[in-house]
């Protein structure tokens, strides 16, 4: 379930999507780009969980800097 849920953030999602093309363009393996991104995006979820709050994607310029 992981697995097609991160396919489906990787695909859609500008944050996800900026991470995961970001690692493979420094040279990473697709499976390891896509098992970070696993792991980003379940440490965003428990964020998201234990501070009740909703999701908000960050702003552009924070999306530059990673």
């Amino acid at each position: 379930m992981l697995y097609m849920a991160t396919l489906a953030a990787v695909r859609f999602n500008p944050t996800f999507k900026t991470f995961y093309l970001g690692l493979r363009a420094r040279g990473k393996p697709a499976k390891l780009a896509l098992t970070a991104t696993m792991r980003k995006l379940l440490v965003t979820l428990n964020a998201m969980l234990k501070h009740r709050n909703t999701w908000r994607p960050p702003c552009a310029e924070h999306l530059r800097a990673n």
